[in-house]
This record gives C-alpha cells, structure tokens and sequence, in this order.
C-alpha cells in the first residue's frame, strides 16, 4: 500500500474507532457499572451489550465497506475466510471490558489493517480519556495529532507494566526496576511504552490478534518493539491468532533485557 492509501485507511479505521466508542461511551457510568447487560464467555470473561453495539458499528464501517478484506473481531464468530486474504480487518470493539464494567477509565477500542501477516495502521482509542493512539507504516505514531517517540534511554529505575510474576522474573535482569499500577486494557498496556509512560510493557500468553495488532504498528512507528519473550517478531492472522507471554520497549532495551535473559 502507497503513503496516501495508506493515510486514508487510517482516517477510515480512527472514524470506525470514534463511532464504536462513541456508542460504548453512551453506556458507560464513570465508577459505576455500565447501563449494559453482562453476560459471560466460555472461561468466565464477560461480555456486555456494549461490546456488542461497538462491534455492530465496526463491521458498519469497515468489514461492510470492504467486503474484499478479511475480518477478526473479539465478538465475531471466526471463520477460516480469513486466512485467504492478504489484507484483514482486526478489531477489538471494548479491549478491557472488566474496566469499562468497574467505571473505569482505560479501556479502548482498537482497530488495525493487517496486511500479509504484519499491521501497517492501527487505532487504539480510549474514549473516557479523549486519547486517541494511531500509527500507520513509514507515516509515524500520534497521540491526538502529537508524534511520539520512544527514547532509546530509559528510566532508572525502569518501569515495568504487566503481570507481576513476569515483571518479578525480568527486573532483577536490569538489576531492579519499579511496577507500575495495572493497565486493563491490554492494548494500552503497550501502547504506554509509545506514550513514554512506561518503559518495558509485559504481557502473558493467551494475547489474541485483536489485543495487539493495533498497539504493534503504534509501537513499531514510534521506535520501539513488541516480540515475543525470545525476542521474535510477530506474525498476524494466523489459523490460531494466539500468542505466547510478550514483551514491548525500546530496542536498545529489549535487546539488553532478553540477552541477560538468554544468557541467564
């Protein structure tokens, strides 16, 4: 894809990640449970009309409109359709839908274009905070129209965010570092190392496509890296679009971190 399709697909999927989360928002109740009925998956996570209505205007704006491209959304049923397109529409209409059931404030709505096995532009939108993340490949990463770029240098201590036994097996390879308060959404959770909030982001297995694809690109665009915890890159639209434990950060980081890791 050229710069300027590539820029018009990523005004596409920021108004598709607006509307969802405008109608999310509508049902959201700040501290409080949302005006949505819950019910729950296979495993016990739960799912609200909410997620459903955002998932409803997603297909709306972006799987109706382009009916040649694939489509993967946490709240469609899969199909193998998807596997014979090159290029595929990952979504997730509520990332974090615990928080947006607690009333708070850092769940998103994400969307991404994924193209032969790789994003090259995606959303990750978090609607309570009026902070919208977008990425496109070669174009940059932007949080509400300003560039972002991962310093090479990170804090010191440094800053982890993610699960803790994760956090507690990895600092002591940096000779320590500080746990920084849980991100629900997992989107988020990463896209907090491209914001400059965090500097190493962690995740255990069991991530989908849909969790991540988005904050890939905004990462990549501004300068650091999601692999998986043996420091490879990953691949998208998959048969099983699962993925094992990651890890997000600056490059000159991870390479420090997962060789100390290796050799230890």
């Amino acid at each position: 894809m050229g710069e300027a399709e590539l820029q018009a697909m990523l005004g596409v999927l920021e108004h598709a990640a607006r509307a969802a989360g405008a109608v999310a928002l509508a049902r959201y109740r700040p501290g409080a449970a949302p005006d949505a009925r819950v019910s729950y998956k296979e495993g016990g996570s739960p799912v609200t009309e909410a997620d459903y209505a955002a998932n409803a205007v997603l297909i709306a704006h972006l799987r109706d409109r382009f009916p040649d491209h694939g489509w993967l959304s946490e709240e469609t049923a899969d199909t193998a359709a998807r596997l014979s397109r090159r290029a595929v529409f990952v979504v997730d209409p509520i990332d974090g839908t615990r928080a947006f059931l607690a009333g708070a404030n850092n769940w998103t709505v994400c969307a991404a274009l994924v193209v032969d096995g790789e994003p090259v532009a995606g959303v990750v939108l978090a609607p309570v905070l009026d902070l919208c993340l977008t990425a496109a490949r070669g174009l940059g990463a932007f949080a509400n129209g300003q560039r972002l770029v991962v310093s090479p240098r990170a804090a010191d201590p440094c800053r982890f965010t993610g699960p803790k036994p994760i956090y507690t097996h990895l600092a002591p390879l940096l000779g320590g570092g500080v746990h920084l308060p849980r991100i629900a959404s997992l989107a988020f959770r990463l896209a907090s190392v491209a914001l400059g909030q965090a500097d190493i982001a962690l995740a255990s297995d069991n991530a989908h496509d849909w969790d991540i694809a988005a904050s890939d690109i905004i990462l990549s665009e501004a300068g650091a890296r999601l692999t998986d915890l043996g420091g490879n890159k990953l691949i998208y639209n998959r048969p099983d679009p699962v993925h094992p434990a990651l890890i997000a950060g600056a490059p000159s980081l991870l390479g420090r971190l997962l060789a100390v890791a290796e050799g230890g």
